[in-house]
């Protein structure tokens, strides 16, 4: 699985209200929520991604409240994968649940705001296309290649058990 997007960079400990403000939570679709994505800390974010972006960051990413509101708002904005020096560990399980690829790696100051990025999940090789760079990350394993196919936890369990959501 390969993804190719432009760098979205932050620095450390980027809390999932600094991802959405809690006043949005009063919904849960993700393309409302992605309109407000970052707006705290950088007002015109949502505006600038373009879909298959990639947000890279450096520790503690997604640290705070358990809102699942905060990888929705991230995905709901075109954002395709999450790179970051480390994650806390609510937004990690959070990111799988809703579909979100997540790799964790060192050398995060080395990636530039703007860099385009190759990602391939499979093997766990990030790849900057500026200045060809190759950064390695834990491989994600295939069943999350899976859940990241089919939208998220909720749309990969009905597959394997061949039911349909009722909404």
């Amino acid at each position: 699985m390969i993804i190719k997007g432009r760098v979205h960079k932050f620095g450390d400990d980027v809390n999932t209200d600094d991802i959405i403000s809690a006043k949005y939570l009063v919904s849960t679709n993700a393309e409302e929520l992605g309109v407000h994505c970052m707006e705290s800390i950088r007002p015109n974010f949502a505006r600038c991604v373009k879909r298959g972006d990639i947000i890279v960051a450096g520790k503690n990413f997604g640290c705070g409240s358990s809102r699942e509101h905060a990888p929705l708002a991230i995905k709901g904005c075109g954002i395709k994968a999450v790179i970051a020096e480390s994650f806390a560990g609510i937004f990690f399980r959070n990111a799988i649940n809703i579909g979100l690829p997540f790799l964790e790696i060192k050398h995060i100051n080395e990636i530039s705001e703007g860099d385009y990025l190759e990602i391939d999940l499979s093997n766990g090789i990030i790849k900057n296309l500026n200045n060809n760079d190759v950064y390695h990350s834990q491989s994600f394993p295939e069943f999350l290649q899976d859940i990241i196919k089919q939208g998220g936890l909720m749309n990969y369990i009905m597959k394997q058990r061949k039911v349909r959501c009722i909404r």
